[in-house]
């Protein structure tokens, strides 16, 4: 959500619509992210863009590393129980065994 709305406000701003391509390839990640496919890709790719974006344009710094952060955490974290990388892959679990 954060990421789509960013990048609308971008648009809305923009003179030049090349300048908001990697904002548009930033919202088009955080929709797979929101749906859950591809998880641990869309999480990296998201961050990678971020941080892009975070130092080539320095007045964005502190909301572009935010971000970055959040998606490389749900990129470990992985997909969840309702996200469509389990309908299509499985559901992993992992259990621990004690003694």
């Amino acid at each position: 959500m954060f990421l789509g709305h960013d990048a609308l406000t971008a648009l809305a701003r923009a003179t030049h619509l090349e300048r908001e391509v990697l904002r548009l390839a930033a919202a088009g990640a955080g929709i797979l992210l929101i749906m859950g496919l591809w998880t641990p890709v869309a999480g990296v790719l998201t961050a990678l863009l971020e941080l892009w974006i975070a130092f080539t344009r320095p007045g964005e710094l502190w909301t572009s590393l935010l971000a970055a952060a959040i998606a490389f955490g749900l990129a470990m974290l992985g997909p969840g129980a309702w996200s469509l990388d389990a309908k299509y892959f499985g559901r992993k679990r992992i259990s621990i065994q004690g003694r």
